[in-house]
């Protein structure tokens, strides 16, 4: 059963990213890009993120987006993992943004990974072992029955 909800989550994973590749490329120009930082609790450290806003046209309509990607900008204890996508997308630079079509205010400057496509086969190998577990224990059961024949 586990394996199942892997496959069924990777593949949504890689069929997210795959549809991303439809997405038109646009030009985009960053607004706004720093390091945020969070805190959680008092005894929690502190935690930092790349926040970005950039603003494109699709259609000569003009948007803004916060979107780094889709799952958003991850958090970390390393300032400078952050301070890295700062220096990537300084303000004021352009670059290239992705945006859905059918969305057009849905857009994303780094599109998602296909890799959890690549990688399905491993949780199937649990699915397939399972299931040959189960066939195998119902054979089982199904000749020790025959074997002992009518019981009478």
């Amino acid at each position: 059963m586990a394996g199942v909800v892997f496959v069924a989550l990777m593949w949504r994973s890689f069929d997210r990213a795959s549809d991303q590749r439809s997405w038109m490329e646009v030009q985009a120009t960053i607004l706004e890009s720093r390091v945020a930082q969070r805190q959680i609790g008092s005894e929690v450290e502190v935690e930092y993120g790349f926040s970005v806003v950039y603003g494109y046209s699709y259609d000569a309509v003009p948007f803004t987006s916060e979107r780094y990607s889709l799952r958003g900008s991850p958090w970390s204890s390393s300032r400078e993992r952050s301070q890295r996508r700062v220096d990537k997308f300084p303000v004021g630079s352009l670059v290239s943004c992705f945006v859905d079509p059918a969305d057009p205010a849905s857009s994303v400057l780094k599109r998602d990974s296909k890799a959890p496509g690549y990688s399905l086969w491993f949780p199937s190998i649990f699915i397939i072992g399972g299931l040959g577990m189960i066939v195998g224990a119902i054979r089982g059961d199904l000749m020790l029955k025959r074997s002992q024949g009518p019981q009478g």
